[in-house]
């Protein structure tokens, strides 16, 4: 069998090709450095967190999680569990969250996630957001709210504001609600509002015992009475002559 010269020269540059190629490593590049950016402080276990109102105990925030990232002046933290107290030390409402973010300074605290509050009364508030301000010292959210209040009725609707201790609130727009025996607590306002105007004539009797009389009123000797507006007065009678009378002739 001849070999062409051709085919030759084609079979020595593979062999020279695979002795190359099996001579030589793999060479990785250096990847650049990736730098992580971390939280200055991370506790992962039960923290609490204060804040005073002129030197009184405002509200006490507890969490199981607590990111604090110095170069933002924030913190992260999860749950959120805020207790709220009034001006003597007493707890009067509560504040809960999946999630929340603050200040340093405290001058905020937005919560988050599954938010649930409890007021003063007794109402309770849902939504997915509540944001307390310093500044105006109040509690607020633009989100879609719910309430249920201490008499059982059912409100709903956009945005919400109270003040920091969840005593006085008010829903902002697209209000709807639900209320429990509507009818009754009516007629029970009506009863309370008549008896209160009777109570209130009772008193004003009292006090001005002649400013109601059932008495005729009779004029003064000598002094005829005048007719009331639309009356006519009283014809008076033809004076009688003198004398005997005459008849006709």
């Amino acid at each position: 069998m001849k070999i062409n010269p051709l085919q030759t020269y084609l079979m020595a540059l593979v062999a020279v090709s695979l002795l190359v190629f099996s001579g030589c490593e793999e060479i990785e590049e250096e990847k650049p450095w990736i730098q992580v950016e971390r939280p200055d402080m991370l506790f992962t276990d039960t923290t609490l967190m204060d804040s005073y109102d002129k030197g009184v105990l405002a509200w006490k925030l507890k969490t199981a999680y607590l990111e604090r990232w110095g170069n933002k002046d924030l913190v992260f933290v999860r749950p959120v569990l805020v207790d709220i107290y009034d001006s003597v030390g007493e707890r009067t409402a509560f504040l809960r969250a999946d999630s929340g973010r603050l200040d340093m300074s405290f001058s905020y605290v937005y919560a988050y996630g599954h938010v649930y509050a409890l007021t003063p009364k007794g109402a309770s508030v849902r939504s997915d957001s509540l944001l307390w301000n310093k500044k105006d010292n109040l509690v607020r959210t633009e989100s879609y709210v719910r309430v249920v209040s201490e008499d059982g009725d059912v409100l709903q609707g956009k945005g919400f504001v109270s003040d920091a201790h969840m005593d006085n609130w008010r829903i902002l727009a697209n209000v709807t609600g639900i209320f429990q025996d509507a009818a009754k607590r009516l007629k029970d306002e009506d009863k309370k509002e008549a008896d209160a105007i009777e109570s209130r004539d009772n008193a004003n009797d009292a006090a001005h015992p002649h400013a109601r009389t059932n008495a005729p009123i009779k004029g003064s000797p000598g002094v005829p009475m005048k007719p009331a507006p639309g009356q006519t007065a009283p014809a008076k009678p033809a004076p009688r002559p003198h004398g005997p009378a005459r008849g006709n002739r």
